[in-house]
């Protein structure tokens, strides 16, 4: 596994922090290897699968993790990526990236998801009488 019960519990507390300030959501998925070519190929699906293209405002994001073949991806749906375009996504691969190196995998997810959640809040900022949470929070493994 690739966190520990306490890195976990920090990951799914920063994903609630983050998504107190915005509509959005955000979801991890850790798998051992990645099934396609390509990480972001993976992520796609995964995200798909789970349904997170389902959010109201379109501005779900997956952050996705495949521990033994060394990938990852971001994923984020139409509504948010129309706002903040690749040059944003490829910050955050850039940031998770050396976290990863460092071997701070927990440490990197949960500054990913911070400034992922910052971004969601500029565009799609919280209406604390409509908000519903509808993506779980919790971590998915594969």
């Amino acid at each position: 596994m690739l966190f520990t019960k306490e890195e976990e519990a920090g990951i799914v507390q920063s994903i609630r922090a983050a998504e107190r300030r915005t509509s959005g959501e955000i979801r991890v998925f850790v798998e051992d290897y990645c099934m396609r070519d390509h990480p972001v190929e993976r992520a796609a699906e995964v995200f798909h699968l789970f349904g997170m293209f389902n959010t109201q405002a379109h501005n779900g994001v997956l952050v996705y993790l495949a521990e033994k073949s060394h990938q990852f991806a971001i994923w984020g749906d139409t509504g948010i990526h129309e706002r903040v375009g690749f040059q944003f996504w490829d910050e955050e691969k850039h940031l998770l990236r050396e976290y990863l190196q460092r071997d701070e995998a927990a440490d990197g997810v949960r500054a990913v998801v911070a400034q992922i959640g910052e971004r969601l809040r500029e565009h799609f900022p919280v209406d604390e009488d409509k908000d519903e949470n509808e993506l779980p929070d919790e971590i998915i493994y594969g």
